[in-house]
């Protein structure tokens, strides 16, 4: 299936919620063994991938209590998300803003990259499933 697909996201939720999981609990594994900067910022975003990886792999989550769970925790994985960046954006226009040797683990370029890992997670939270599901009608 192609990842341009319409119900790409929807049709691979259980694998990307496992990636999702997997990434939160790699990324928590490197903090927590002290080899990167302990950043609230980076903490609050990898803790809401990993909430809203578990609740897509409950065959409900499309329950509305589920949903409103996972919306609460996404909105403020994306709202912290979206400072950290923001932050890095203003230090551009102040000319403050560097890379570093380790641009590739430039806290600019990961809070970018959570904020459209949890925009997907919220798509396939919020996407329809197929009525009836387990009993639960829409």
């Amino acid at each position: 299936m192609s990842p341009l697909a319409p119900d790409f996201l929807e049709r691979n939720r259980v694998v990307l919620a496992l990636l999702a999981i997997v990434l939160s609990l790699a990324t928590w594994g490197v903090d927590l063994a002290e080899w990167v900067y302990q950043c609230p910022y980076c903490r609050v975003q990898r803790s809401a991938i990993g909430l809203i990886g578990l609740i897509l792999l409950v065959p409900f989550y499309h329950h509305w209590i589920l949903r409103m769970i996972g919306s609460a925790v996404g909105v403020l994985g994306l709202v912290v998300g979206a400072n950290q960046h923001f932050n890095h954006i203003l230090k551009m226009h102040r000319g403050e803003f560097e890379w570093g040797e380790q641009w590739y683990i430039h806290p600019w370029l990961l809070s970018g990259f959570a904020i459209f890992i949890i925009t997907a997670l919220l798509m396939i939270l919020w996407s329809n499933p197929p009525r009836g599901r387990l009993g639960f009608d829409r």
